[in-house]
């Protein structure tokens, strides 16, 4: 299992809208984020506009595969990306840039109860 976190730019001036768009996630949004193999999926927002994402995934470079190819995504993003701070040359949603794991909690615990140790 990957575990992937991100972090992209709300525009101040549309956070309101950016949570708002977030309370209730189009069906077939859902459906298609499911089906690309993300879960525990989580977005946190800062007051400034910050944006980080967390999921879990067993393959990520699939799954973004299969959200990319998805054309309920597409017009997501499409209709997301006026929202963000332009990535040059990237969709919001496929160029975040990834945060480096540096601590779990989860693994050390492992390492620690493995036997041999």
């Amino acid at each position: 299992m990957e575990r992937l976190c991100f972090q992209l730019q709300v525009k101040p001036e549309r956070i309101a809208e950016y949570i708002d768009r977030h309370r209730a996630v189009r069906p077939e949004m859902l459906r298609a984020i499911e089906r690309s193999g993300r879960r525990n999926y989580s977005l946190f927002l800062r007051d400034d506009g910050l944006l980080i994402g967390y999921y879990e995934t067993d393959d990520d470079a699939a799954s973004a595969r299969r959200l990319a190819e998805d054309p309920d995504t597409a017009r997501w993003e499409a209709e997301s990306a006026e929202l963000f701070v332009a990535l040059p040359g990237a969709r919001p949603d496929q160029g975040a840039p990834r945060l480096r794991e540096v601590f779990s909690l989860e693994d050390q615990l492992a390492r620690l109860d493995a036997p041999g140790d």
